[in-house]
């Protein structure tokens, strides 16, 4: 380290990090042992960058208070406990204004809502289940005042375990239709595998050739995917699509009929069951039992 003194060039030699114990000022090309008042200065000024770079505690904010209040001018207690002056005032001017000195510790930013906003949002969310982050963002504007930002209503109901997630799909299923199907089930519980061997299930699916973003989403809790209120009922897709048929049976299964058009109830007859399905039929003879839906088609 160097300091300037009476225009001359000093060099410290530092042993530790509390104190230096030996200093020289160069004059002539000859190291000179530099005065007394000089380095002391120096020690004071390196404990006092050295005590910037921590926070003070309690008992020395008091201690420094103290001095203070026993008449001590700042230059004589910063020179004392090794402290920035500006420190000093700072801490005098704080305890003068509202007499403490403690350190006061920070919770970050201040919290935009309050528990019953949040409350409000939860409450908003639940029963609109496909409102947007911006709905409940204006819906909450509307009915307090207080603007939050859509990262904030994530946030909240995210607190409370309220994800934005896309919804189940599923095929409508009316009690009819679900009273049949358990009764068939029980009907058929102690069948054999020699039993089932002569049972071909089929079906059908679309696959539409428009874009489905699925950019619908609602606000649901973890492992309440299948929960009635979280799923969308579906069972009409528009625009142009293939529809793909199958069949299968314990040990075999038919080949896969793809059509472009819509299946109606001559396709059905003249197609799937008179050269797919006769072919089984045939083969296994009257023990024979072929299952399909209840789509108007199968049934026309």
């Amino acid at each position: 380290m160097q300091i300037t003194g009476n225009h001359q060039m000093a060099r410290i030699v530092r042993h530790n990090d509390e104190s230096v114990r030996e200093g020289y000022i160069r004059n002539g090309g000859k190291e000179v042992k530099l005065f007394t008042s000089a380095l002391t200065a120096f020690q004071c000024n390196n404990r006092i960058v050295m005590a910037q770079r921590k926070h003070l505690d309690d008992f020395l904010r008091g201690r420094i208070i103290g001095r203070l209040e026993c008449g001590r001018t700042q230059l004589e207690v910063s020179e004392e406990l090794g402290i920035a002056q500006s420190v000093i005032s700072r801490l005098w001017q704080r305890f003068q204004d509202d007499g403490n000195v403690s350190r006061c510790y920070s919770t970050g930013r201040p919290r935009v809502t309050t528990p019953n906003e949040d409350r409000y949002l939860a409450v908003t969310a639940k029963r609109n289940r496909r409102s947007t982050a911006s709905d409940l963002s204006r819906q909450l504007s509307s009915a307090t005042g207080t603007t939050v930002s859509r990262q904030t209503v994530y946030r909240r109901l995210g607190h409370i375990g309220l994800y934005a997630r896309r919804p189940v799909r599923c095929v409508p299923l009316t009690a009819t239709h679900c009273r049949l199907r358990l009764a068939w089930s029980r009907e058929h519980a102690l069948w054999t595998p020699q039993q089932w061997s002569c049972v071909m299930f089929s079906d059908e699916s679309r696959f539409s050739l428009q874009s489905d973003f699925r950019r619908t989403f609602i606000w649901r809790a973890p492992g309440t995917r299948y929960h009635q209120e979280n799923t969308i009922e579906r069972h009409r897709y528009g625009g142009a699509g293939w529809l793909v048929w199958g069949g299968i049976i314990l040990g075999s299964r038919t080949d896969l009929h793809v059509q472009s058009v819509t299946m109606t109830g001559h396709i059905y007859r003249d197609v799937i069951l008179e050269q797919h399905v006769r072919l089984f039929r045939g083969a296994m003879g009257a023990e024979f039992l072929f299952m399909d839906d209840n789509a108007r088609p199968h049934r026309a």
